[in-house]
């Protein structure tokens, strides 16, 4: 979407000179202007569409089980403050039995969604962005629950908007069982097994462009201890655009028990690369700088930027780390990015995350001390972080509480150097803000009226 706004200045300039040239037309010779050797220009300013999401409450606070609800205005609007939206009383409900899963476009016109759980899980659908409450669905619907079933962890692509990625991972504990007749039997803990299945959408033409299953390992020491890759998300595209980068979270079995282990020794961050476009030839990757789960939960989790990908970890006994891959495809170790130590805190947790074109990000996170409200989960906070400069800010305009977490949140608009986010605590009212990363400037918006219970999980 552009609008376009005239200088009204030069405007008046111009109708002045005609009416002159028109009422001296029979005497050309006695008058002249300079308005021949101008080139007259519309001074424009590019607006896109700011689309908020709000995740309505099912059964407790901030759960956002009772469906996702849409709303856009524009840039100009949502850097208003005088401007007031409700999205939960004149937004558009996003097909999904639960929270949705949403992507936008790069230039925010086109909303894509994929229902989670439920009859529609897995239906894949795309809307067009008409302000307010208005998105009319275009193209045809397509379910990718064949593949990675109803309750899907998908992404999209930074490709033009091309393409889309959805992924799983199913486990067995596999044990070698050594019945003889009449003997008690001795079950010996062999390894779990671990599928994954990834496939990539045609966001265009609403089609499957491709589907892979893979047995993955781990190193035999490690699988033997119990350790197994458990759940699977975020795939990333690297610059070359020849492989695709998967966050894993990695938990343990205790091998006499096959009971789930909670108290053990975090492994290095993994991450599993396959061939692109073609998901084949899975290997695992390990870092030594950042220990814990690079699988993300709602948002996006690593991003390509200058040739590299940027990932966030979670779990990580020493705090989250924004943690590199470079364009050799293994991990960067001379990158050390360690958020405790950048943002002065312990247990840094990173909640959601975005970097703009500059490598400066906006990030959400929590940490230990984080104070515990209605919904039972820690506050959050924002962050200014620049991955060059390995910098990481508390940004100090946005106003927190102890009921405003973002667990759940799950986008941000990025125009240009401006990162847009959504401010509002459990079931209160709050506003946009945006935030420019190469000044750090901070700009309170348009208010967003919320409902009991409900929360607001971000901006496209």
């Amino acid at each position: 979407m552009k609008q376009t706004f005239l200088n009204f200045k030069k405007l008046a300039s111009i109708m002045l000179t005609a009416g002159l040239m028109t009422a001296c037309s029979s005497d050309d010779s006695t008058i002249t202007t300079d308005t021949d050797s101008e080139t007259e220009t519309e001074t424009e300013e590019e607006s896109r569409w700011i689309t908020v999401a709000g995740a309505k409450m099912g059964d407790n606070p901030g759960d956002g089980n009772g469906g996702t609800l849409i709303y856009s205005l524009t840039s100009e609007e949502a850097k208003d403050p005088t401007v007031q939206i409700d999205p939960f009383n004149n937004g558009f409900v996003a097909p999904s039995n639960r929270t949705a899963r949403l992507q936008a476009s790069e230039d925010g016109n086109t909303v894509f969604n994929i229902s989670y759980a439920g009859d529609t899980g897995g239906n894949y659908s795309k809307y067009i962005v008409e302000g307010e409450g208005t998105f009319t669905q275009t193209g045809s619907e397509i379910s990718i629950a064949p593949y990675v079933g109803t309750a899907p962890r998908w992404i999209k692509l930074f490709d033009g908007d091309k393409t889309g990625s959805a992924v799983y991972v199913s486990t067995e504990h596999q044990v070698d069982d050594n019945d003889t007749p009449n003997e008690v039997t001795d079950d010996t803990y062999i390894r779990t097994s671990q599928t994954i299945g990834v496939v990539t959408l045609d966001l265009v033409d609403s089609k499957i462009n491709a589907f892979e299953e893979h047995e993955i390992e781990l190193s035999d020491e490690e699988e033997a201890q119990g350790y197994y890759i458990s759940r699977i998300d975020m795939p990333t595209l690297n610059e070359a655009g020849d492989k695709l980068y998967i966050g894993a979270r990695v938990s343990k079995v205790d091998p006499t028990t096959l009971e789930s282990d909670s108290d053990y020794e975090i492994l290095g961050s993994k991450t599993i690369i396959l061939d692109y476009p073609s998901l084949l030839n899975p290997t695992i990757i390990t870092s030594t700088v950042g220990h814990g789960n690079t699988n993300g939960y709602r948002s996006i989790n690593s991003f390509e930027y200058g040739g590299s990908v940027y990932q966030a970890n979670q779990s990580d006994p020493e705090g989250s780390h924004i943690l590199k891959i470079g364009a050799d495809n293994l991990y960067d170790d001379s990158y050390d990015f360690n958020l405790d130590d950048a943002l002065g805190v312990t247990g840094a947790y990173v909640l959601a995350w975005r970097p703009a074109a500059n490598g400066k990000a906006v990030l959400a996170y929590r940490h230990d001390g984080s104070a515990e409200g209605i919904s039972g989960r820690g506050e959050s906070f924002f962050a200014l972080v620049d991955l060059n400069a390995k910098t990481a800010t508390k940004i100090n305009d946005i106003p927190y509480e102890v009921d405003f977490e973002l667990f759940q949140y799950q986008g941000y608009a990025v125009d240009g150097n401006e990162i847009y986010l959504t401010q509002a605590p459990v079931g209160k009212n709050g506003n946009i803000y945006v935030i420019d990363t190469e000044t750090g400037a901070v700009t309170k918006g348009a208010e967003l009226v919320n409902a009991e219970g409900s929360h607001f999980i971000g901006a496209w």
